[in-house]
């Protein structure tokens, strides 16, 4: 097989030569690397898909790879949408991409809310639970999983997810529950469709809660990160929607006045102001 019969290998490694392994959340730096960039494999665990299949797809030797999985291996190698666009091209797809931006504009009343927690992790969800805005301590909070921002996306597939999430089964458990909540009251919903195919793809976990059917809503809960640089921070989150906006959540997660939590919090506030 040739270069030009195997474009998509060749675009796959060129991809993957130019991440760097730390802003994926793997640690270590070039030395002791063997090549520039991801290893195959680190590729394989950031798409949800196994080493050996993410091989035979740069080897050329699997011809029909789902959109699914070209859209996760298209985030796992941090690609710009025209990069996407060009992906599925390769792969024999042919998706309509939309920016990078959110493809639903956050209600005004939501992203006003949003300025009034300065001393909390604020953030508005869409129907799929992406994190359509943020105030700067969430956007700190969330910066352990790079540009990603759905949170089903980083609690299934990003490898950081297990370590910074104390509550992680149960806290997996209880999104996915939401998840198919938000699938029977927006049934035409493609957002939540596009995602639930593409984690049921990559993720057996997923595909198991899935098929429990088990509903529940976001509403009150008592969350645990481990942050990099912040440290162990104890949150207690508040959930409101708006009736002008169908879908879309705000979710407040407040320290206890005092605590080393709060400390850590005002640390992340302090990060995420200009200099």
């Amino acid at each position: 097989m040739t270069a030009r019969d195997n474009e998509l290998g060749g675009f796959l490694r060129a991809s993957r030569a130019r991440v760097e392994p730390a802003d994926a959340g793997f640690a270590g730096g070039v030395s002791g690397r063997r090549v520039r960039g991801l290893r195959r494999e680190e590729v394989a665990v950031l798409a949800g898909v196994s080493a050996d299949y993410y091989a035979r797809l740069e080897q050329g030797r699997e011809r029909n790879p789902s959109a699914q999985v070209i859209g996760a291996i298209g985030r796992a190698l941090r690609l710009a949408p025209d990069a996407r666009e060009h992906l599925y091209r390769l792969a024999g797809l042919h998706p309509r991409l939309g920016p990078d931006s959110p493809s639903d504009l956050v209600h005004p009343s939501l992203l006003n809310l949003l300025e009034a927690f300065p001393r909390s992790a604020a953030y508005v969800l869409g129907p799929a639970f992406d994190v359509l805005a943020a105030n700067p301590v969430a956007d700190a909070l969330l910066s352990p999983f790079g540009n990603e921002r759905n949170m089903p996306r980083i609690l299934f597939t990003h490898p950081r997810a297990r370590t910074v999430f104390t509550d992680w089964e149960l806290l997996r458990r209880s999104t996915v529950h939401a998840l198919r909540l938000n699938a029977g009251r927006f049934p035409d919903d493609t957002d939540i469709t596009g995602l639930v195919a593409e984690l049921s793809e990559v993720s057996g976990e997923f595909r198991t809660l899935w098929a429990d059917h088990g509903v529940g809503s976001l509403t009150r809960a008592f969350k645990v990160f481990v942050h990099p640089e912040a440290g162990r921070i104890e949150l207690t989150y508040q959930t409101f929607d708006v009736v002008d906006a169908p879908g879309q959540l705000l979710l407040v997660g407040s320290p206890e006045a005092g605590s080393r939590s709060e400390e850590a919090i005002t640390y992340l506030a302090s990060m995420a102001k200009p200099a």
